[in-house]
């Protein structure tokens, strides 16, 4: 059996910021990889170049040096292959819940009635089939995440990066978006890159974290989250899941103070 390689992978990527009377290096040297069907979390102090990092990767952004490749090509524009969700969730406020889902099908001009049936299924993986024809300022902050999600995934990218997508939402809506989102990606395995704030929220979903460096930012460290799948609530109180929820702390602590690990 052959095995395969990463599915996206980061080269020694450098981001400045700059005019003619200032410049901000905001990435320096990051250089990591994704294996296929894998979650992967990047944490980091505030300011550390994480979303950045992320438009990057998704073609938004071209690094100032460096290179990102997708299945071992460069990586120079936005692609089909890779979908982006956002802390907001930018969606077309005259537009039903089925038409915003749908809306990357009718740029790709499939017909209507596959369309539709693909953005359906979408809302039923979740869970919004009900709320197929009202407009995002019916549905509560969650709901429109979902369907900013279903947005991105009705197109079946091979790539999802998510970029703190629950940070604006309060804490128990975010503790019930995590478990949709495990259950979502259970259900889908694709490869997620995904910014957040939460170590919870980082050792629940990820296979690997990534810890990233004060600004200009690099990853310094990586921890296997080594739980089990499928997870469950008992896990949250584990002491393997307390254990490596400190460990990402103390490491976040080094990084704050400056101290690279």
């Amino acid at each position: 059996m052959i095995e395969k390689g990463p599915l996206l992978v980061a080269e020694h990527l450098q981001m400045i910021f700059g005019s003619a009377d200032s410049r901000l290096e905001a990435l320096e040297e990051a250089t990591f990889s994704v294996m296929p069907n894998e979650f992967v979390c990047l944490i980091g102090p505030s300011g550390c170049g994480k979303s950045t990092l992320l438009r990057i990767l998704g073609g938004l952004v071209v690094p100032t040096s460096g290179t990102v490749l997708l299945d071992g090509e460069p990586l120079t524009e936005p692609q089909q292959r890779i979908g982006v969700v956002f802390q907001h969730h930018n969606l077309m406020p005259w537009r039903t819940t089925l038409a915003n889902v749908r809306l990357p099908l009718e740029i790709q001009r499939l017909p209507r009635d596959e369309a539709d049936q693909r953005a359906l299924a979408m809302l039923d993986l979740v869970g919004l089939r009900e709320f197929a024809d009202a407009l995002p300022r019916d549905l509560s902050g969650g709901m429109r995440q979902r369907v900013a999600l279903a947005r991105e995934l009705v197109y079946d990218p091979d790539v999802l990066l998510l970029d703190e997508p629950f940070g604006a939402l309060d804490a128990l809506t975010r503790e019930q978006l995590n478990w949709e989102l495990l259950r979502i990606w259970q259900a889908r395995r694709t490869t997620v890159v995904m910014v957040t704030h939460s170590i919870q929220e980082a050792v629940f979903l990820s296979d690997r974290v990534l810890v990233m460096s004060p600004r200009p930012g690099s990853i310094e460290c990586e921890v296997k989250i080594d739980l089990p799948r499928p997870r469950s609530t008992d896990d949250l109180y584990a002491p393997r899941f307390l254990e490596l929820s400190r460990r990402l702390r103390a490491a976040l602590a080094q990084e704050s103070e400056g101290t690279r690990i």
